[in-house]
């Protein structure tokens, strides 16, 4: 009979259910009460600022604040987005709890500006020693706000209005309003008509795009903004694309983790988090040649300070290992040009720079090699199945140009 490996710990972990431990997660009220406040802070801001791009005659907040109309329609967004960020959030928790991990509640963070909100986040506060636990908790949440955030999207296409009609109920537009009003749809593409508006736009994804042809009135994704299923559905979408990134401590570092174990994980991770800064490039080196322009005629100026920048980057990432350091930042480059030329890159003025700010995001707060578990079982084939589904989400919820304005 072969000798299990595993054997003393799950001896362990018996005993300590047969002495009863005392569950670990009881907040009292002074936790539930902070907690309580930042989410309705965070409640507050995400209604006033949801107004001005849902609302028929917005109004920069906080320099103005809403009419009743438009503040009505921005709870209806603030509930929409927020019961997605909730349910992702608690979708940790619960896991934790049933694991007997100790765990903050959720961290509400509120902005008075954009969209009111930077998310949310849990503390872990001990270190997860087994895969299934770890992956248990890092999926949980992911899997709960996707279908949250499926499901508001799915009545926001299946609710769409006539566009001639709800248009006209916005203020400005103008011209908008008359190319609907004589075509009796939005034009495909931001034309003549609608050009020079300052208008807010979105990245499509694979899983909008499919879901957006089988319906009609679907509205440019230009103009997408001002239907509240719409933009809290896409929303929660992004938002869940965005933590399933396979890297360091977001979900999706958990998750892939636990699926490859911790020498795979970290060749691919470090392969992504070029692939990021190859996209941060595109966006960050036109903006890098317009600003050198005014200081030097030298040329490819905006390459070495970029090669700069990413060498600063992956130092950090990857622990000052020289091989990992200089072969990425030079197949980083390559895709940050080949992403420019070949693929047609970031028109100039339509970056949203977001993946400039992850890149450093990944580097320096969240990392992107994940530490050791002690113990790196094989998960279930449930626990499998889901994983890749995860990372399958992933794929189809990111946009590489995700909001910019034009």
């Amino acid at each position: 009979m072969s000798s299990n490996p595993y054997q003393e710990e799950v001896t362990s972990d018996f005993e300590v259910l047969s002495r009863k431990e005392e569950p670990k997660n009881k907040p009292d009220t002074k936790t539930i009460l902070k907690h309580l406040g930042l989410f309705l802070l965070t409640f507050f801001f995400v209604t006033m600022t949801g107004a001005n791009f849902v609302g028929f005659e917005p109004v920069l907040f906080p320099f103005a604040i809403p009419n009743t109309t438009d503040i009505l329609r921005g709870l209806l967004f603030a509930g929409l987005f927020l019961s997605f960020l909730t349910v992702h959030e608690f979708g940790h928790y619960f896991a934790a709890v049933r694991h007997n991990i100790k765990v903050t509640l959720p961290y509400y963070i509120p902005l008075p500006i954009g969209i009111g909100t930077v998310g949310a986040v849990i503390r872990i506060k001990e270190r997860i020693r087994k895969m299934h636990k770890l992956f248990d908790v890092g999926a949980s949440g992911p899997i709960a706000g996707f279908i949250v955030a499926l499901v508001v999207l799915m009545i926001g296409f299946a609710t769409l209005p006539e566009p001639a009609e709800y248009v006209q109920n916005f203020s400005g537009h103008e011209e908008l309003k008359e190319y609907v009003a004589q075509n009796g749809t939005y034009p495909e593409f931001i034309t003549d008509e609608v050009e020079g508006q300052g208008v807010l736009t979105v990245g499509n994804t694979l899983l909008y795009s499919a879901l957006a042809s089988m319906f009609d009135n679907v509205p440019p994704m230009w103009e997408m903004y001002h239907y509240p299923f719409l933009f809290a559905g896409w929303l929660g979408l992004f938002f869940t694309a965005l933590n399933l990134m396979p890297v360091g401590q977001l979900d999706g570092g958990h998750i892939l983790y636990s699926l490859i174990g911790y020498k795979k994980h970290r060749v691919v991770a470090r392969l992504f988090f070029t692939m990021i800064t190859a996209i941060g490039g595109a966006e960050a080196i036109p903006l890098l040649r317009e600003f050198i322009a005014g200081y030097t005629t030298m040329p490819l100026a905006e390459y070495v300070v970029w090669g700069f920048i990413l060498f600063v980057l992956m130092n950090r990432a990857f622990r000052s290992d020289r091989y990992w350091i200089f072969a990425m930042m030079a197949a980083s480059i390559i895709g940050s040009v080949v992403y420019d030329y070949a693929v047609g890159g970031v028109e100039a003025g339509q970056a949203s720079y977001i993946w400039v700010v992850w890149s450093f995001f990944m580097a320096f707060v969240v990392g992107v090699e994940h530490p050791p578990v002690d113990i790196e079982e094989k998960l279930s084939p449930a626990r499998r199945v889901i994983g890749w589904l995860s990372m399958l989400i992933f794929l189809l919820c990111i946009s590489p140009n995700p909001i910019y304005m034009n």
